[in-house]
Formats: structure tokens, C-alpha cells, sequence
């Protein structure tokens, strides 16, 4: 009889949820807290939501281990970055850098799928989506994680943003005031939390405006 060897694997999927969703002042970033490893809840009370700049915040989802190490060499490259240029990056430099920085790992990869999202140059919101290996997207809204496939339907439905190839090339901009960005945040994590037990516990909301940053919070599931 032949000896059976459980495959070992240096990945993790931590589970969580994170949207974001640009408007015409201002960008929503939000994620729930729950870290999970299979059936098992590591802790309810895990930040995904990282600062970066003063206008840029990403939210990371599945291997965390590895979501730690990509956000601490962000703050590395950007501190250099300040050095040498005194001032801060902007959101659409760091989503180009952030691109760089996961296609340089790509045949060993940071096993992080994350939503970036901040104010441009204009002041106007943007969020950019990620795969593991760096190509990237800049959208309207965008989810990540394992209620992505929940939560993505919901805001196509609500949001529906136009096609990349309509020509002249239109805003990716969604029309909702920010109040109302907040309330349908809420509203897909409420309703995601129901089917996905990777998703619960407490939702974290960050928003960036003219004014700076802040954050909202709200319970949700515990079970």
C-alpha cells in the first residue's frame, strides 16, 4: 500500500470580502473584519483596509500572511519615493506600483486579490482591481474575495457602469451621492454575509473625500 502524503501548500485563503466604489468626489473602500482558515474563525476583528497615501487605500483579501508582507514593501517603496520626490504618491502612481510589485512575484505570488481605491490628481474618485500577478483594471467599483461572486452581480445591477469600448471613452465615475455609496456598501455586505460564512462579524468603511479620511463601521453576522 502506497503512503498518502497530505499535500502541503504555502498558501492560505483567509477569506473576507472588500468593495470599493468611486464617485465624482469622493471613493468608498470597505471590508468586513472576519479572518478565517477553513471552517475555523481566526479572529473577528481583522483590519483588510490599509492605508497607503494620504489619497490611496487598499483593501486586500485572501492569503493575509501574504497581504502583510505586499503592504509593509508598499510603505517601503513609498517612503522612498517621498525622499526622493517630497511629496506624496498619487493613487493612479501607486496603482501602477502596486502592478509592478505583484507582476515582479509572479512565478512565486503574493496570494492577495486587492481593490485600490482614492482621489486623483483632480480630486475625482478611482478605483483600480487586481488579480494576484499584477494586471490591473481601473473601474468604477469593483469587488474582491470570497463574496465577490455575490456581490459583484448586485453592484452591475445597481451601478452599471459603461463598456471600456464605447468610444468616445466614457466616465467610470458612478453617479451616487456619497451617502448613498455608503448605503448600498452596507447593503451588499448584509446581503452577502447571508451566504457566504467567509464573510460576517463587523464591516469596516473608509472614505475619502476633499476633507480627508474616515470611518464607518457596522455589525453584521456573527455566525
Amino acid at each position: 500500500m502506497t503512503k498518502q502524503h497530505s499535500n502541503w501548500s504555502p498558501y492560505d485563503n483567509n477569506g473576507g470580502s472588500c468593495v470599493a466604489i468611486a464617485g465624482a468626489d469622493y471613493c468608498v473602500v470597505a471590508a468586513d473584519t472576519r479572518m478565517s482558515s477553513g471552517y475555523n474563525i481566526l479572529t473577528r476583528d481583522y483590519s483588510k483596509i490599509c492605508k497607503l497615501a494620504d489619497k490611496s487605500v487598499m483593501a486586500s483579501s485572501g492569503f493575509q500572511a501574504d497581504v502583510k508582507a505586499l503592504q509593509k514593501l508598499l510603505a517601503a517603496r513609498h517612503l522612498i519615493y517621498q525622499h526622493q520626490h517630497n511629496k506624496q504618491m498619487s493613487c493612479p502612481a501607486m496603482a501602477q506600483l502596486l502592478s509592478n510589485t505583484l507582476y515582479y512575484k509572479r512565478f512565486f505570488p503574493y496570494y492577495s486579490f486587492n481593490v485600490l481605491g482614492g482621489l486623483d490628481s483632480e480630486g475625482k474618485g478611482c478605483v483600480f482591481t487586481y488579480d494576484a500577478v499584477g494586471s490591473y483594471e481601473k473601474v468604477g467599483y469593483s469587488s474582491q474575495g470570497s463574496g465577490s461572486t455575490l456581490i459583484m452581480p448586485f453592484l452591475d445591477n445597481q451601478l452599471k457602469s459603461p463598456s471600456p469600448l464605447l468610444l468616445p471613452a466614457q466616465d467610470a465615475v458612478t453617479p451616487l451621492s456619497e451617502s448613498e455609496a455608503v448605503d448600498l456598501v452596507k447593503t451588499v455586505f448584509a446581503s452577502a454575509t447571508e451566504r457566504d460564512i467567509y464573510t460576517g462579524d463587523n464591516l469596516e468603511i473608509v472614505i475619502l473625500n476633499s476633507e480627508g479620511i474616515r470611518r464607518e463601521y457596522m455589525e453584521l453576522r456573527k455566525d
